[in-house]
Formats: structure tokens, sequence, C-alpha cells
């Protein structure tokens, strides 16, 4: 099962389970959620090409006592309807889950208007959201019951392709696969596909991070040998280097942000075009990360 299908399935289970929680849609995904909107009619809703809305409705859901999950696209759930998720649920200080699906290029053929590489640095400019980039459907399914059963403000940003192998999520820790003495790198969600080979036979530590906000520091600090930090992000490049730099503030340290580099390079292919265009395919990772840590 792909990530966006685990997605329509837990959410549907808990639209079942729990008579709190609503998935609001706008179109997209709607045929997916057919049986459980036939069902749950009342806690299912489809308002149509209206992304606002459907981001607005979630917050009054949430003022009315549920816990709503609002799915779209990242391009239409976070950018389109920006202004409704900065007042309607992070002004009014209200929980919400939102859910944008693939990401900033993994529905290649797309094009710019289903792209949305900046969404999480947009959400860094709000307060007190957890933010999920799950790398398997398992995570995925985790993190969405975690989610469903608290009341944060969550974005839950799901990429077109996974990792072959999930890994724990508790309390949104991040995993140590491996120590080395050059230097850390942390691999966000789906790019771990990618950094391991990129990585292999090199001395240095790998940590893997399904959950970004919050920011896991004790994990980076209590593994960290040598003070030199390659973020592999899956969004744009360097979106976490303010929090790296506050984790790593009383140490002398290094840091290289790897991810999409021109947000909108005007250039069509597939998926791993893209990863070679931005460098986050194995053999650019490999030389990116080796020239930074290796000496």
């Amino acid at each position: 099962m792909d990530l966006r299908s685990q997605f329509v399935s837990t959410a549907s289970a808990l639209v079942d389970s729990d008579p709190r929680v609503a998935v609001v849609l706008a179109e997209i995904s709607a045929d997916q959620f057919a049986g459980a909107s036939a069902t749950h009619p009342d806690r299912v809703l489809n308002v149509g090409i209206r992304e606002q809305l459907m981001v607005s409705m979630a917050g009054g859901l949430a003022l009315a006592g549920l816990r709503p999950i609002a799915h779209s696209f990242g391009a239409f759930v976070i950018e389109r309807a920006w202004e409704q998720v900065k007042l309607d649920l992070d002004h009014q200080d209200v929980g919400a889950i939102l859910v944008g699906a693939y990401g900033s290029y993994d529905w290649a053929e797309g094009g710019r208007t289903h792209q949305s590489p900046g969404d999480v640095a947009l959400i860094d400019t709000l307060s007190d959201w957890v933010v999920h980039v799950p790398g398997h459907p398992a995570e995925l399914d985790a993190q969405l019951r975690s989610a469903a059963a608290d009341d944060t403000r969550v974005y839950l940003r799901i990429g077109g392709r996974s990792n072959p192998e999930a890994f724990p999520t508790h309390h949104d820790a991040w995993s140590v696969l491996r120590q080395g003495s050059a230097g850390t790198v942390v691999a966000v969600g789906p790019t771990l596909r990618n950094t391991l080979p990129a990585v292999s036979g090199l001395d240095v530590t790998v940590l893997y991070a399904p959950t970004v906000r919050p920011f896991d520091a004790d994990t980076l600090r209590s593994t960290l040998r040598t003070p030199r930090i390659v973020m592999v992000e899956p969004y744009l490049a360097g979106t976490s280097a303010a929090h790296v730099a506050r984790a790593l503030a009383d140490l002398d340290h290094r840091q290289l942000g790897l991810g999409v580099t021109d947000p909108d390079p005007h250039r069509y292919g597939t998926l791993a075009d893209h990863d070679r265009l931005h460098g986050l395919d194995p053999r650019s990772l490999r030389q990116l990360i080796s020239g930074f840590l290796i000496p």
C-alpha cells in the first residue's frame, strides 16, 4: 500500500471508530472516501473545488468540538488556503489535521500548479504546529492515529513514494540508524531511500526523521560526535537551518541543507529527473555529503 492509500484507509477507519473525527475534502480523493461518506455523511464532507472553504470548515468543526482532517494536494491545502490556515486555525488557536499530498515534485507530471516545496517553510512562520513527513505507510498510520487522539495543529506531508522499511515514531523522536565520527546526516521522511545508499561506507552518523516539528534537538545533540550536520529534506533546502542553529547554539558547528534548490526550475520530467536536478539522487547526495563532511 502506498502512502496516500494508507491515509485513506486510516482516516476512514478513524471516522468509523471515533465519533469526534471528521474528514473535509475539496474533490481531491473524494472518490476514495465514497464508502466512508455513505456511512457517515455528516462527518465526511466534500465542499467541491473550494480549498479555502475546506480549511475554514475545519476550523469551524474544531470549534464545535470535532477533530477535523482536511485533505488535498499540499499546494492547495497549505498555499492556496494559506490565509485560512493562518487565521481560521492558527490565529483562533484551534486544532486540526491538514494532510497535503504529493509535496514538492512527487507528481512531476502535474507541473508547478501541483507542487509545493515551500509548504513546511510556510508552516514554520506559525506557532505550535506538529509536522510529520512519513517515509512509510506504517509510520503514517501511527502518526495519523496519534494526531486524531490529540487536539494539536498537525501538518501531515505525504509524498509520492516511500522507504522500504518503517522505523518507530514513538514521541516523535528520530531514529538512530548508525553512528560515525565524521559528522551527522539527518534524512527526513522519504529522502532516506536515496540517502542510505549515498552514505554507504562513509563514517557518519545517520538519523532518520519522520517528524520534523517539533525538531528533535535532544537526539541530534546526544548522538553528535563531530559538529558537522547535513539535513536532507524533501522540500526547500535549508528549511530546518534555523532549528539546527538553535539546537547547537552553544557549539561551534557547520551545517549543510540539502533539498529542493530552485522551487520553480521550469523543467519537466519524471520524479527521478527532478531528484537529479535538485541533487537528491544517490550519486549527487554522495558527492555533496562527502565533500562537506569528509576532509
